[in-house]
C-alpha cells in the first residue's frame, strides 16, 4: 500500500502574504472576538449560550439550555482553530484560555464518557434516542478533532484522554455485536473525526468504528425507521421519505450522485476517503470517484460553491446552479476542500488540488470580510439587495455579512481552515513530495530517511512567479512533483536556472522531478495570469449566453461600488480586453480587472415596462475585484456572471 506521511512528517511555517495575512486576522482579530461571542459578550449580536451550556452541566450554574442542539460544535472548532494558531505561533494567553476551556469542558464530561450539554442539561435520559436530528455524534466528532489538533500544537494529552473516554464509551454503543445500537448520526462527522483519533492513538478500535459508521449508513431495515417508530412518531414527510437528505437514502457503496445536505455529503465523502486509504479498498475508492466527477463537473459552482438549494442546504439536481438564490454554504466549500484533500491521498491528481485551490481561493474566504468580524453564511453569485429584502425565496441571502449566527457553524470553521492551511500545501507519496499548492512557506518534509526543507518564495495568487529552494540534510535521489494548474498555460519550469522540458515528466498535472538533489538546488515556475473569460456548461441555464472572468485561480465579480447600479445591464464580449492591476491600498491589497464594456441605457423607460427592441447601449469602463474581496465596502449589487455582447 502506497504510504502517506503523516502530520509530524511535514511542518510548514506559512510566509506568505495572501494567507499568513489572513492567518494574523484569525489569531489577533476573529480568535478573541468569537472568543467574546461564545460567552454572549457581543453587542448587538445573536446570543451563543455555548459557554454558559458548559457551565450549567458542569454544575457551576443554574439554567436552561440555550441554543441549537448542537451548540457544543462551535466551541469544538474554535478550540480546534486556536490549536492552529498555537502550533503556527506560540501564545502563553490562548494557550491558558484553552486550558481552561477544556477543564470545563472536563468537569461538564459524565462519569462514563459521554459529553453533550444538550442532553445533560435538557434531556438527561435521551441519549441516543433521536440520532437523526439531535447531533449527538456530530458534536463528539468535532471534540474529538480538537482534542488531536491541540494534541499536536502542544503536546499535551489531557483533551486527548478524555476524548478517547468518550469514544470508548460510543464503541460500547455503537456495533453490530449484541447489544449494541446499529444506528448512525443524522449529521456526518464522527466518521473523519474516529479516523483522526485512530491516526494520533494508532488505536484501530477507533478506525473500525469509523468503518461501522459509513457501512451501516443506508442499511435496511432503515434505522431512522426503527428509531422513530421507537418514538412513537408517524412517518417523515421530509425528501420524501428517501433520508437522501442524511445520504442514507441506499448503502454508500451504492451512491452515485451528490444528493441532500451538502455540508453532511462532504463530511461524509471525506471520511469514505480516508477509509479508502486506509484501508486499500478498491471498491470505495471508486464511489469517492465517482461522487467526485458528479460534485465537481455537474453541481458546483465555479467560485467551488456547492449545495445551490436553500431548501435543505442541499444540493438539488445537475447543472442546477442559480446565482441569485444560491445557497452555496461556507461550511460546504470548506468540507470539499477537506474532501479534494483526502482524494489527493487516494491519488496524486492535479484534478483534486485544482478544486481544493479554487475552493481556498473563491467559495471559503469569500465567508468572512477583510477585518474577519462580519461573517457569511450564504455565498450568493448574485444579489440585488433590494430583492433580498423583499422577495422570501431570497431571504437566506444576505447583501451584508452579519456579526454572528444563532447557528454559528461557519465563523469558526472557517477559522479552523485558515489556520491550518498549511496543511494542504504538501503530500509525500513515498519517496515523492508532491507540492500540491503554491504559497510562501518554509517546509521540513521527512523524506528518504532525512530531512529536506523547503523554501516556497511567491506572491501567488497575484504574482505569476515561484521560487523553491530545496535542502536535503545529505545528497540524495528522490522525486519532487509540482502541480500545474489547470488554470495554467504555458507554464514554465526550470531548474538551477535552466529551462525543462517537462513534457515526458507531465503525468495527471504533476512534473514529476526524479534527481540526486543538492543543498540548494532551485526551481523556479511560471504560470502566465492572463484575464480569461469562462463560460458554463450549456445546461446551466441560468448561465445562458454570460461571461465570468478569472485571473489565475480568483474568480472575479463586478461591485456595484465600481460598476454603478443595474449590473445585470452590462455586457462584455469575448474580444473584450481586460488588464490586472494591483492595487495595494484597495480592500488590503487585491488585483483588480479594469477592461471595456457597455451598459443599456437608462433614458427613454420612464413610465414604461416595454418597449420595441431598439440599440440603446453606452460604452462604459469595467471594473472588477476578486470575489472573495466583494461586500468590503459599502452594500450594493453584485454579479459574478456577466451578460455577454454579441
Amino acid at each position: 500500500m502506497t504510504v502517506i506521511k503523516t502530520k509530524s512528517d511535514i511542518t510548514v511555517r506559512v510566509t506568505d502574504s495572501f494567507w499568513k495575512r489572513y492567518m494574523d486576522v484569525v489569531r489577533k482579530e476573529v480568535i478573541p472576538y468569537q472568543w467574546e461571542a461564545l460567552n454572549d459578550r457581543l453587542p448587538d449580536a445573536v446570543p451563543s449560550r455555548a459557554i454558559e451550556n458548559f457551565k450549567i452541566a458542569s454544575g457551576e450554574k443554574e439554567g436552561e439550555f440555550h441554543g441549537f442542539v448542537f451548540q457544543d460544535s462551535d466551541v469544538a472548532k474554535w478550540i480546534e482553530a486556536a490549536a492552529y494558531c498555537l502550533e503556527n505561533e506560540p501564545d502563553a494567553l490562548l494557550e491558558k484560555a484553552v486550558d481552561d476551556v477544556i477543564e470545563l469542558i472536563g468537569r461538564a464530561q459524565q462519569t462514563d464518557g459521554y459529553l453533550n450539554t444538550y442532553f445533560t442539561i435538557k434531556e438527561p435520559d435521551g441519549r441516543w434516542s433521536n440520532l437523526r436530528d439531535q447531533h449527538e455524534l456530530y458534536c463528539a466528532g468535532h471534540m474529538i478533532e480538537a482534542a488531536v489538533a491541540y494534541y499536536h500544537a502542544t503536546g499535551k494529552k489531557k483533551f486527548l484522554d478524555m476524548m478517547c473516554r468518550f469514544a470508548d464509551y460510543i464503541d460500547s454503543v455503537f456495533g453490530k455485536e449484541a447489544g449494541k445500537m446499529q444506528g448512525y448520526d443524522g449529521h456526518q462527522e464522527i466518521e473523519l473525526a474516529l479516523v483522526k483519533l485512530y491516526d494520533a492513538t494508532g488505536n484501530e478500535k477507533y478506525l473500525s468504528l469509523s468503518s461501522y459508521f459509513i457501512e451501516e449508513r443506508g442499511q435496511q431495515p432503515h434505522f431512522f425507521d426503527l428509531e422513530r417508530e421507537k418514538r412513537g412518531e408517524k412517518r417523515p414527510f421530509f425528501w420524501n421519505n428517501s433520508y437522501g437528505y442524511n445520504q442514507a437514502h441506499v448503502p454508500v457503496r451504492k451512491q452515485e450522485k451528490a444528493v441532500g445536505h451538502s455540508v453532511r455529503a462532504m463530511y461524509m465523502y471525506t471520511a469514505m476517503a480516508d477509509l479508502a486509504f486506509r484501508s486499500n479498498d478498491d471498491e470505495l475508492k471508486n464511489v469517492c470517484g465517482n461522487l467526485w466527477g458528479n460534485v465537481t463537473k455537474k453541481q458546483m459552482y465555479v467560485t467551488a460553491g456547492v449545495g445551490s438549494m436553500e431548501f435543505g442546504e442541499a444540493f438539488s439536481t445537475d447543472y442546477d446552479l442559480p446565482n441569485d438564490t444560491a445557497y452555496t454554504e461556507t461550511c460546504a466549500s470548506i468540507g470539499l476542500v477537506l474532501w479534494a484533500q483526502r482524494m489527493l491521498n487516494l491519488k496524486a491528481d492535479g484534478e483534486y488540488a485544482d478544486v481544493m485551490e479554487r475552493a481556498l481561493y473563491n467559495g471559503t474566504i469569500s465567508g468572512m470580510d477583510l477585518d474577519g468580524k462580519k461573517f457569511f453564511y450564504v455565498n450568493p453569485l448574485e444579489v440585488h439587495p433590494e430583492t433580498c429584502e423583499h422577495r422570501q425565496d431570497h431571504h437566506h441571502v444576505k447583501p451584508v455579512r452579519q456579526k454572528w449566527f444563532s447557528c454559528a457553524c461557519c465563523p469558526p470553521n472557517l477559522a479552523r481552515l485558515i489556520s491550518s492551511i498549511g496543511q494542504y500545501m504538501y503530500t509525500v507519496h513515498s519517496h515523492t513530495l508532491h507540492v500540491n499548492l503554491y504559497a510562501g512557506n518554509k517546509a521540513d518534509v521527512q523524506l528518504n530517511g532525512q530531512n529536506v526543507s523547503i523554501d516556497q518564495q511567491t506572491s501567488y495568487p497575484w504574482d505569476e512567479t515561484v521560487s523553491m529552494t530545496i535542502t536535503p540534510e545529505r545528497e540524495d535521489t528522490f522525486i519532487i512533483a509540482l502541480r500545474i494548474p489547470g488554470w495554467s498555460r504555458n507554464a514554465k519550469v526550470s531548474l538551477n536556472g535552466e529551462d525543462v522540458d517537462y513534457s515526458a515528466f507531465l503525468k495527471d498535472g504533476y512534473v514529476y522531478i526524479n534527481r540526486l538533489w543538492k543543498q540548494g538546488d532551485r526551481i523556479d515556475l511560471v504560470f502566465p495570469m492572463p484575464v480569461e473569460k469562462i463560460r458554463s456548461n450549456p445546461k446551466v441555464k441560468e448561465n445562458a449566453g454570460k461571461l465570468a472572468l478569472q485571473r489565475g485561480p480568483v474568480v472575479y465579480c463586478l461591485e456595484e461600488a465600481d460598476n454603478g447600479k443595474d449590473l445585470s445591464s452590462v455586457k462584455i464580449s469575448e474580444n473584450s480586453e481586460f488588464t490586472s492591476l494591483f492595487q495595494k491600498d484597495v480592500l488590503e491589497g487585491i488585483v483588480v480587472l479594469e477592461g471595456k464594456g457597455t451598459k443599456d441605457v437608462d433614458s427613454g423607460w420612464e413610465d414604461v415596462l416595454y418597449q420595441p427592441v431598439k440599440k440603446r447601449s453606452r460604452d462604459v469602463s469595467v471594473k472588477a475585484i476578486p470575489y472573495f474581496a466583494w461586500c468590503n465596502r459599502e452594500p450594493g449589487e453584485m454579479i459574478v456572471w456577466i451578460q455577454e455582447e454579441n
